[in-house]
Formats: C-alpha cells, structure tokens, sequence
C-alpha cells in the first residue's frame, strides 16, 4: 500500500484514532510548511518525501498529503499514489497560484498568515482573493427570458408552459 493510500486510510477513516485528531495533528505540521516557505521566499523545492518529513517533524504520509496539497499549485503535478519516502520531488512554487488556491480551499489559516506580508502588499492580496472569489461565480449575460415569451426550445409554446413549468 502506498504512503498517500495510507495517508487517506488514517485521515478519512475513523479507525482507533479519530479523523478530527489525525487533522489536528497535520494541521499545524502543515502551517509550519508554509510558514517556512512564505518567510523565506522558497521558490523551488528539491528533496526527497523523507527529507521534508525530518525536516517538518510529520510522518512520510503527512509528507505525501503535504505535497498532495500543493500539487495544483504545481506547473508539473506528481502522481502522488506513486510516491514512496524515497522519491525526489521538485516543487516549483508560484507565489499567486498559491494564495489563490488557499482562498479556493477556503484555508483562511492558511492565507491569512503574516508571512504573506513579505511576498504581497495587502492592496495585490485583495485583488487575488477577489479574483478567485470572482473565478467561481456564474454571470448569466444572455436575455433574460419572460414568463410569457417564446421557449428558448423553439417549441413555440410560451416558456412558462413548456421549460419553465418544472422550475
């Protein structure tokens, strides 16, 4: 079994130790990766999964879920079931993919960290965060479609007689 199928065995789970301490556990590992990250403006990444565990104090599993996290951030992402402690990863890190997947996730303690201070003016970090709020929400510009006009099917039945009786 691989270290990610382990990872989501413990974490999703419930077996011996419940789900909520294997997260409370992983969490602030987790922070303090990015804490270092963002405070010393680590770019590029290049070590082995057993390599950032030592360094991070977590498990190879944590490890894996670590760069499981920010695979989407990265431009070449990792199968991460093929992952073993002795792969050497590559993480090449953009900055505002980032932040924007932070906000996506919906990780405030994550994209609220003071280190961001050091990367973004708080004036760019607005723009990112409205940008990606902005990126999910669905704008219908077509006419709008009255309840007496033609169905848009071309039925030629009245809309609210035909597409619009089941709304």
């Amino acid at each position: 079994m691989s270290l990610y199928e382990n990872w989501m065995k413990k974490a999703f789970t419930p077996k011996g130790q419940s789900v909520e301490a294997v997260w409370d556990e992983y969490l602030p590992l987790e922070q303090k990766i990015y804490e270092y990250i963002l405070g010393e403006k680590v770019q590029d990444m290049n070590c082995k999964i057993s390599e950032i565990a030592e360094r991070f104090h977590m498990t190879d599993e944590q490890a894996v879920a670590f760069v499981d996290g920010i695979n989407d951030v990265l431009p070449e992402p990792y199968d991460v079931n093929e992952l073993e402690a002795d792969t050497e990863v590559s993480l090449h890190i953009e900055f505002d993919k980032l932040y924007k997947k932070m906000v996506e996730y919906r990780a405030e303690h994550l994209y609220s960290l003071p280190q961001w201070d050091g990367i973004f003016t708080e004036d760019k970090r607005k723009a990112l965060y409205k940008e990606q709020r902005n990126s999910r929400t669905v704008v219908n510009d077509g006419p709008k479609i009255g309840r007496n006009d033609p169905c848009p099917c071309g039925s030629g039945k009245k809309y609210k007689k035909c597409c619009g009786a089941n709304l």
